[in-house]
């Protein structure tokens, strides 16, 4: 539970002990009244004591629930502190520790969340993102932090102590977010520090974190991509895929020192040249029902492009186009007007939601690998879809999921990496892991004996020998 929260249900508490307190004392006074004078003969000034203690105490009961109603210290949606007593909360702070720093977290695109999935959506993100930010300090073992909701997709945390004790973990905040995900709906989160060493008055310090925020939003468009209309990105994607204009990038996949695989990386062209990467461009498109569509262009486009090659060319397709009767047709046909691409082109499918006739899927699958098209099962150890896939389905590989890579170096990790990986090599399954980027996580996965490996690592190491 959230400092917020607790401190919401103290407060709570002792409204309602003082509330009960009235009612306690006007008990006390009528039995004692009563044990002084005789019960059989009650004195006058007896009822004009109980008139006068019940006129005190609704008066009082009723001002300490209005009081109560204008004194809030957290907010409905996000459960986090308003802003009014996260202000007050951390003057406080600011003054008894001295040395303190303030972290402004970001939902950057709540306003896009709002517009494109509802309202309900969007409350649901304020609260999930709330939530993960507890967590993740929790886990760095800090807690009991304030935590409050200023405006917008704006948090403000209160930390004791410089910000160069905390820098490092809020920069690893932001990485991480970049896999966080509320009913699939991608939250993109940016994070700013600052701290009294900058000023010691509460204002000053969150308008230098709005600051912070301006410069680095400046250095990602800078150096990032351009900010597109929501309908402008829309009508861009509809007419790159009429047009079936895109772009693609490859990395290999090695197994031991060998290049085996080639994974596809897909852009689309847009008709003024600019180029859309697929965090842009997938959401838009399933959005729109177009994922078919998309899904046969580049499969044509590797069939057209890779065939009679020896490489294997991996393609990210969706498992729902592959259910779809217009899309396998489409792929039967092409598989079987170009013998030259068999063993050439491999599948690489990844669903959260679990298709249950999975002896369809299976049938599907098989018909497919009968034409020669490899099929992966992706972020195998993130999902459960993938491992009942893993179990049931006919495949010839498995990827992990990033998360496992990213923390290869993590005991755990490879306590659960080895387990999968067993279990899928022991079905003749060949395993794959992607992100390897240095040495020492390139020599924990040989060690563990995974088949196929990928990372930036290995192709800078490719291109040095």
């Amino acid at each position: 539970m959230l400092l917020p929260q607790t401190k919401e249900r103290e407060y709570r508490f002792r409204l309602a002990l003082r509330i009960g307190l009235p009612i306690f004392a006007l008990v006390v006074a009528l039995i004692s009244s009563s044990l002084i004078t005789n019960y059989k003969n009650l004195h006058f000034s007896f009822y004009i004591e109980l008139i006068l203690l019940v006129a005190f105490s609704i008066y009082f009961i009723l001002y300490l629930i209005y009081s109560g109603f204008d004194v809030k210290i957290t907010e409905d949606v996000s459960k986090t502190f308003t802003r009014e007593y996260l202000y007050s909360y951390l003057k406080k702070e600011i003054k008894d520790k001295k040395e303190y720093s303030l972290v402004l977290i970001t939902i950057e695109n709540l306003h896009d969340i709002n517009t494109q999935y509802g309202l309900k959506n969007g409350d649901k993100t304020l609260y999930e993102v709330a939530k993960w930010v507890g967590k993740y300090f929790k886990n760095e073992n800090i807690n009991n932090f304030p935590l409050g909701h200023i405006k917008g997709g704006d948090f403000i945390i209160g930390l004791e102590g410089e910000k160069e004790k905390y820098n490092t973990m809020v920069e690893l905040l932001s990485l991480k977010s970049g896999e966080f995900k509320v009913n699939d709906i991608e939250v993109k989160i940016s994070a700013a520090i600052t701290d009294t060493s900058y000023s010691s008055e509460l204002n000053y310090m969150v308008e230098n974190l709005f600051e912070l925020q301006e410069k680095n939003k400046k250095i990602k468009t800078q150096y990032g991509e351009e900010k597109i209309d929501p309908s402008e990105l829309e009508s861009y994607i509809i007419n790159a895929i009429n047009d079936k204009s895109i772009m693609v990038a490859t990395q290999d996949v090695f197994e031991d020192k060998e290049a085996i695989y080639k994974e596809c990386f897909v852009k689309l062209k847009t008709s003024d040249a600019k180029v859309l990467y697929p965090k842009r461009y997938m959401k838009v498109i399933n959005k729109l029902g177009l994922s078919v569509a998309f899904d046969l262009i580049v499969l044509e486009h590797a069939v057209k492009n890779y065939a009679d090659n020896d490489n294997i060319y991996a393609i990210n397709v969706s498992p729902a186009s592959i259910r779809n009767e217009i899309f396998l047709s489409h792929a039967k046909e092409l598989l079987k007007d170009n013998s030259g691409v068999r063993k050439n082109i491999m599948f690489i499918l990844s669903e959260q939601e679990y298709y249950s006739h999975t002896s369809r899927f299976n049938s599907i699958l098989n018909a497919l690998r009968s034409l020669g098209v490899l099929i992966t099962i992706d972020r195998l150890g993130s999902t459960q879809t993938s491992f009942l896939y893993l179990r049931e389905l006919d495949i010839d590989a498995v990827r992990f999921d990033s998360y496992y890579s990213k923390g290869i170096k993590d005991k755990k990790n490879n306590s659960i990496m080895s387990g999968f990986n067993t279990m899928a090599q022991e079905k003749g399954i060949k395993t794959w892991i992607k992100n390897i980027e240095d040495e020492a996580s390139l020599e924990i996965a040989k060690k563990m004996n995974i088949d196929f490996i990928q990372g930036k690592y290995l192709a800078d190491l490719k291109e040095r020998i």
